[in-house]
């Protein structure tokens, strides 16, 4: 949703902001695993995810949550990857023969199409997007937020004494730790939400973020019937089936991979891996938690 780095200066640090804790990590030199992360629970109702209310409902407390946290992973950098709740932005997938080649002009296309998508004034929003080409032209993915909203996350980084160069919600940042070379569906699981991936051939082809009216608690026969329209969808629109089930957010996933496997045929695994961490693999941090950081830095 915006981005101020310097021209070729990939943030080494990542911070992602939820209702309950604030997760911080930092790169390795290499760029192929994390160095180090840290993480603190927050007081309950300190943030309260929102597309268009007030989120950070205890600002103070947040911003010295992330500096205790990025403060924690050594090293002098202070840009960083701001990654936000996904329920607090919204991801549009949109298709254009072709778009201007100026950037204003283009921005100016986009937020035209977006109007009709959205619950609040796109001119009130921020948007950014990726583009890649596809047999119809260009396919888009656009990421859009209440310019509110993303202000006060980026104040309470900045009362931290961070500057959040990059600002994204949390699904995209993790796909940055998925391999789409074939069909491939993510799942991420948080207290509010269920997030919904398709990707092939490195494209995202869909994303839903629905209700998570179980929280935590949700089996992984629930998951898989909350799955099941997307996947059904996907092979319906697309002609393919799912090769491969990526999941990050749940404490346990035996349960939840045994009725997806069993729903699609299609193999499970964790999104976070040993070769995301790297010598961080023991840390106190759930890896289930671990996906929007990880995916922010490696990609």
């Amino acid at each position: 949703m915006s981005s101020h780095s310097k021209a070729g200066a990939r943030p080494k640090l990542a911070c992602e902001i939820s209702a309950d804790r604030v997760v911080g990590a930092r790169v390795a030199d290499n760029g192929r695993r994390l160095a180090a992360c840290n993480g603190y629970e927050l007081r309950q109702g300190s943030v309260v995810p929102d597309l268009m209310e007030t989120n950070l409902r205890l600002r103070n407390e947040v911003s010295a949550c992330i500096k205790d946290v990025l403060g924690g992973l050594g090293g002098r950098n202070k840009d960083v990857v701001a990654v936000l709740p996904d329920v607090a932005a919204r991801v549009v997938l949109l298709d254009f023969d072709m778009l201007p080649d100026d950037p204003q002009e283009a921005e100016g296309v986009v937020r035209f199409r977006l109007k009709k998508s959205l619950p609040f004034d796109v001119d009130k929003a921020k948007v950014s997007y990726f583009s890649q080409a596809s047999s119809q032209g260009l396919h888009l993915v656009t990421a859009v937020a209440l310019s509110s909203v993303v202000e006060e996350y980026e104040a309470a980084f900045r009362d931290a004494g961070y500057s959040p160069g990059v600002v994204m919600p949390s699904m995209l940042a993790a796909l940055g730790a998925a391999d789409a070379q074939r069909p491939s569906l993510v799942l991420k699981v948080d207290p509010r939400t269920i997030s919904i991936a398709i990707l092939n051939n490195d494209q995202l082809l869909l994303l839903r973020t629905l209700e998570n009216t179980r929280g935590m608690t949700i089996t992984g026969e629930q998951l898989a019937e909350d799955v099941y329209p997307s996947v059904v969808f996907f092979q319906d629109t697309y002609q393919m089936n799912i090769e491969r089930i990526c999941v990050a957010g749940l404490p346990d996933s035996d349960g939840a991979a045994q009725a997806l496997r069993a729903q699609t045929g299609a193999e499970v695994q964790e999104l976070v891996t040993d070769r995301h961490l790297g010598s961080v693999r023991e840390t106190s941090i759930p890896r289930s938690r671990m996906a929007g950081v990880v995916g922010a830095l490696i990609s």
